[in-house]
């Protein structure tokens, strides 16, 4: 029975660790749709009206999306304690940003129409832009630098020690990882306004996802060829998977020009790379031939195939420390107990369908085409 225990724990860290690829992969197709819409709000609409269409669609949904942003640092929280202080405290100045830009973002869309003049809902739409691109960039920056490792360590207390500096988490590559996801954001922001509003928006929103879409295939590219030449991290010798233990119990070693070296262990990770080269090629195909909700789906794809192939990569790890490799936090050393994964993972057998069938309800009922005179006409629009 004991040896069913230790089983069963090593079990659940790799179901979390998938489900927090899930989690992620829905703040990037769910909210990232939210935020690509008010990146390209000022494009898509050239009048005021236009501009209302575009707020109008997504505005039934975009709060509700906000629960994978939820869910997100909350499955980061409960089943990865450690990364989540560690994390935080190394990051505290970029979430400090992400924060103050994402609570402008509900201002925007209630304020923004509440009076008639040009200069207040274009200092709005300005705040709805920065909402959009800033949290975008950061996400994709934040999954750069743990890919290339995270200036930290430990001392014998487990307290952590962040040596690094606001500056440095913007590098080149945190910052090319970044726009990756601010053109999948705003690929999906233009694949729901094509879908869901009457030319001349959708038209322009068409040829933003198209744009978007082309222009990440190029970077995921770019990115690639740069990643496949950096240092990887690998495990030398540990505590069993199933044992519990921290990031002093083990020993990693910084290999040059390991960053691949799961793919090449494991060739069949490469069906995640191509996923994204697929679906993102396939998306922009879609959208030339006015499909702009089979894009949407295309688009979800992507976003499965961007994370599928980071997680790929930096498998067993999840925050990798350049300072001191040795304390890297991986799935094994960072988890929760067996009871509290236990636990989360029964609560979310129960509520994560509840809330995919919900969202799928909400964008049912509210389908069809917005126009800018049933805006207009409308006292309850935005």
């Amino acid at each position: 029975m004991e040896g069913f225990a230790f089983e069963a724990y090593a079990a659940l860290k790799v179901i979390w660790w998938v489900l927090l690829g899930v989690l992620l992969t829905g703040i990037g197709a769910m909210v990232g749709m939210d935020m690509g819409v008010g990146t390209i709000l000022r494009y898509v609409g050239r009048t005021d009206a236009e501009r209302r269409v575009a707020l109008n669609i997504i505005g039934p949904h975009w709060d509700g999306n906000q629960v994978w942003f939820i869910l997100g640092g909350g499955a980061i929280f409960a089943a990865w304690p450690l990364v989540y202080a560690t994390a935080f405290s190394g990051f505290y100045i970029v979430m400090l940003v992400l924060l103050w830009s994402m609570i402008v973002r509900p201002l925007g869309f209630e304020y923004r129409s509440k009076m008639p003049s040009d200069r207040w809902r274009a200092a709005w739409d300005a705040t709805l832009f920065i909402s959009g691109f800033v949290p975008m960039l950061v996400f994709g920056a934040a999954v750069g630098n743990v890919l290339q490792g995270v200036p930290f360590h430990f001392d014998w207390r487990l307290t952590s020690y962040y040596t690094g500096s606001f500056i440095s988490l913007f590098n080149p590559f945190a910052i090319l990882c970044g726009l990756m996801s601010v053109a999948l954001a705003v690929y999906m922001g233009g694949s729901c306004l094509a879908s869901g509003a009457a030319d001349p928006v959708s038209a322009r929103a068409r040829k933003a996802a198209i744009t978007s879409g082309i222009a990440a295939l190029v970077i995921f590219t770019i990115a690639g060829v740069w990643f496949s030449g950096m240092s990887g991290y690998q495990l030398i010798s540990g505590p069993s998977p199933d044992a519990a233990q921290t990031p002093l119990h083990q020993q990693v070693a910084y290999v040059s020009g390991g960053a691949l070296a799961n793919y090449f262990q494991h060739p069949v990770l490469w069906v995640f790379p191509a996923l994204l080269y697929v679906s993102a090629i396939l998306g922009v195909l879609a959208h030339a031939a006015h499909r702009p909700l089979v894009g949407w789906w295309l688009g979800v794809v992507a976003w499965i195939g961007v994370m599928g192939t980071v997680g790929a990569a930096m498998f067993p790890f999840l925050m990798p420390s350049i300072s001191n490799p040795s304390h890297s936090l991986s799935i094994w050393n960072s988890g929760s107990s067996l009871r509290t994964l236990s636990w989360m993972l029964g609560f979310t057998l129960i509520f994560m369908p509840l809330i995919v069938w919900y969202t799928s309800w909400a964008f049912w009922v509210m389908r069809g085409k917005i126009d800018p005179k049933q805006v207009e006409a409308s006292d309850h629009a935005l």
